[in-house]
């Protein structure tokens, strides 16, 4: 019985126990997740190997089977696994964990990782899914941003035993008949086919020769290092597939390639997790504030960012899921359980027991009234202020209108009325944004002394009169 199993047969033993909402359960709960991130996975047969990341992924080319297969041909040697970002900008997300996580089943699994940072590919630009150009950036502007990069990532792997590349080290000496010579086995149609290349086009919009090439030349970091696998998000995929073209070409054995489910944002609109829609969490983000962004999330990604960011196995979520529908764990105990893994991952798990306390001290129910730096809106004073205005242009609780109607097309916009013995939330919708908060803001029947707040997200703030 592999080590993993006995671990899972421990944790579903828990989880169908008759009331997961103790501080008991959720403490014996986080120490088997944080036991999981470091778990010796080199007892798994290959072909265990190759489901668990399976599980975890959209897609695996060419198949399951020829990565059991070639897990199985490199033997105790193990296969070389890459995996590759460019630092376009000096933070990395939860977004980019979702692969790193299985990079880390790799390593464990006594695999080769190699953790490439593109500073050469960055000077391009990745043109996956963009429908312009990237702004250039300069060569300060790289180093500056990937400064930091291995401390951000030092949590999911062990690089006493990974490596930490930057694809200059070989692409800063290719020579121009090497890259031509590359180049003339790749058909342009190869390139013409990706959507975001051909609608850019049609719209008559730039399309840089640097930008067309982007994929070759990434594509030679997997030639240069002998990869075995790629790993990345289906955003990826053609240009990993053409990881699996220049190696063909170079007279290597393709790479298969393991495409990422790609996760969506905090602010629960639909859209991929992603700085430029400030619905991210960045790695750098202090404990307390990790775990408060997460509980901010609509109800319904709780069990996507399980799956994407947890060491859980696909039963044992479903465990969970069941305990919620059968009421023997209510869904905000379940989001504790999400932040505080992700917690113990970035910052050990002693900080995650400190954010989990602090926020359920901050934001528990009944708490509001005794908080002191929240600010404060006047009724009288604002009262044909629209509730965007005051959230945008009062508050700052956002950037924009369209951010305001985002959280509430996600839940996350509410007002809630607090008295000395209850809570009562009523939930915002889109078309609300537009009212006055004075034809919003309506006391309980029950008890017109009650206090109102104005809650988006974790931003709260007092309504007077």
């Amino acid at each position: 019985m592999s080590r993993l199993y006995q671990s899972v047969q421990k944790a579903q033993k828990l989880l169908r126990s008759a009331n997961l909402d103790t501080p008991q359960i959720a403490a014996e709960l986080l120490e088997l997740s944080h036991y999981r991130r470091d778990l010796d996975l080199s007892d798994l047969t290959p072909t265990e190997q190759a489901a668990l990341i399976s599980n975890r992924s959209v897609q695996i080319l060419p198949s399951d089977d020829d990565l059991s297969a070639r897990i199985a041909a490199a033997g105790e040697s193990g296969i070389t696994v890459k995996f590759g970002i460019d630092p376009t900008g000096a933070e990395i997300h939860l977004g980019h964990a979702v692969p790193m996580i299985v990079l880390s089943r790799f390593q464990r699994m006594g695999h080769n990782i190699v953790f490439i940072v593109g500073d050469i590919t960055a000077s391009i630009g990745d043109p996956s899914g963009r429908s312009d150009e990237r702004p250039a950036l300069t060569a300060e502007d790289i180093a500056n941003n990937l400064a930091s990069y291995q401390d951000q990532v030092s949590p999911f792997f062990d690089f006493s035993q990974a490596q930490f590349r930057k694809n200059s080290e070989w692409l800063a000496d290719i020579k121009l008949p090497e890259l031509l010579g590359t180049l003339s086995h790749i058909p342009t149609s190869m390139s013409l086919q990706r959507e975001d290349f051909r609608n850019r086009l049609d719209a008559g919009h730039g399309l840089a020769l640097s930008e067309f090439i982007y994929s070759v030349v990434m594509a030679i970091d997997s030639q240069k290092i002998t990869a075995d696998v790629e790993l990345g998000g289906m955003d990826q995929l053609l240009n990993m597939q053409m990881g699996r073209k220049v190696m063909e070409i170079s007279g290597q054995a393709p790479q298969l390639v393991v495409a990422m489910p790609l996760i969506e944002g905090t602010d629960g609109t639909g859209t991929k997790m992603s700085k430029s829609k400030d619905n991210y969490i960045p790695l750098t983000l202090a404990a307390s504030d990790t775990f408060g962004r997460i509980m901010s999330i609509p109800d319904r990604l709780t069990l996507p960012y399980m799956r994407a960011w947890t060491e859980w196995t696909e039963p044992e979520i479903e465990d969970f899921e069941e305990a919620c529908t059968e009421g023997r764990l209510h869904p905000m105990s379940l989001k504790k359980l999400l932040a505080a893994d992700v917690v113990a991952v970035m910052h050990g798990k002693s900080a995650a027991i400190e954010a989990r306390r602090e926020f359920e001290s901050r934001f528990s129910r009944r708490r509001f009234a005794a908080l002191n730096d929240i600010p404060v809106i006047n009724l009288t004073e604002h009262t044909d202020s629209s509730l965007s205005h005051l959230l945008v242009d009062v508050l700052a609780f956002a950037s924009s209108k369209g951010e305001v109607r985002r959280i509430a097309k996600g839940g996350g916009l509410k007002i809630v009325w607090e008295t000395n013995s209850d809570q009562q939330t009523d939930r915002l919708t889109e078309r609300q944004i537009n009212n006055s908060l004075t034809s919003i803001v309506k006391p309980p029947e029950e008890d017109s002394e009650a206090v109102a707040y104005v809650k988006m997200g974790r931003r709260l703030a007092r309504i007077t009169t």
